[in-house]
């Protein structure tokens, strides 16, 4: 192994969103016997990096589910896999129905993480996120006036059944023109409905890091717990799925670990210590 992947939530945080003492010192054993350690998480670059900083993490780190990858230091994006245009008003059309989605962009050093409108007409869950992150949320009168070249992704905010309801619709309309990733909203109720360019995804971002390192897939552990975390676990020479993953991820594991509340972050870290 010469690449540890590490998700964030759910995986190296605990589930009161802390990063335990214990997690910080394995990560830095890993580092000094010549690890590679990047974070992959669905997070944006703004509420990565303090878990990136508490970490001492130089270099890049995937993140918004592998749409981006930032140098943590800079806030550089060095690779990008924004939505279409087209892509973006058909998608705009569609999830209005489900009320305002947020719309994310890539402009950190603008101080503007998510473009939205009339907040009051999202759903409920949805509502109570957005009341807890107005200081880099823009609200616009019309998103459709509001397109640019560096849109990120879509979401929406709402109870399971009515997001997969939302899902059938726009993949019966758009097909495999879009992804989707399905989330458990874990510091809000609910759960989150991404749709992003194909292609994108925290593996595909990953093997393309790893490959400017000369590093291949056989050489990359990778940890995680979510639905976003199923195909870089399957695919890297050795995934590893924590206690508390959903039944996908740790189906597609070679080893499953304790949850995040049992210290499974660590244990997974020393197992791939071990393969070294």
């Amino acid at each position: 192994m010469r690449l540890l992947a590490l998700d964030v939530d759910g995986t190296i945080l605990d589930p009161y969103g802390r990063l335990p003492a214990k997690v910080r010192e394995a990560v830095q054993r890993a580092r000094r016997r010549g690890l590679e350690v990047v974070l992959c998480t669905g997070r944006r670059y703004r509420t990565a990096l303090p878990a990136a900083r508490e970490l001492a993490l130089t270099g890049a780190m995937v993140v918004h589910n592998g749409v981006l990858v930032k140098d943590i230091e800079s806030g550089r994006t060095e690779a990008n896999r924004y939505l279409p245009a087209d892509l973006y008003a058909d998608l705009l059309g569609l999830l209005r129905e489900n009320g305002p989605p947020l719309v994310y962009v890539d402009s950190y050093h603008e101080g503007t993480d998510i473009h939205t409108e009339r907040p009051e007409r999202a759903h409920p869950f949805q509502s109570e996120y957005l009341d807890d992150n107005p200081e880099f949320t823009r609200v616009v009168t019309d998103l459709a006036d509001s397109a640019r070249d560096d849109v990120i992704m879509m979401s929406t905010m709402a109870n399971l059944e009515a997001l997969e309801t939302l899902r059938r619709r726009v993949l019966e309309r758009l097909g495999d023109r879009v992804l989707t990733h399905m989330l458990i909203n874990k510091n809000y109720r609910g759960h989150i409905l991404e749709f992003l360019a194909p292609g994108s995804g925290k593996w595909s971002a990953l093997q393309d890091l790893a490959a400017s390192m000369e590093i291949g897939p056989e050489d990359i552990a990778a940890v995680g717990d979510d639905t976003n975390d199923v195909e870089m676990i399957r695919e890297a020479g050795l995934g590893i799925a924590m206690g508390n993953a959903v039944p996908e991820a740790r189906a597609a594991a070679d080893a499953v670990v304790r949850s995040n509340a049992e210290g499974g972050a660590v244990e997974a870290i020393e197992r791939v210590l071990l393969r070294l």
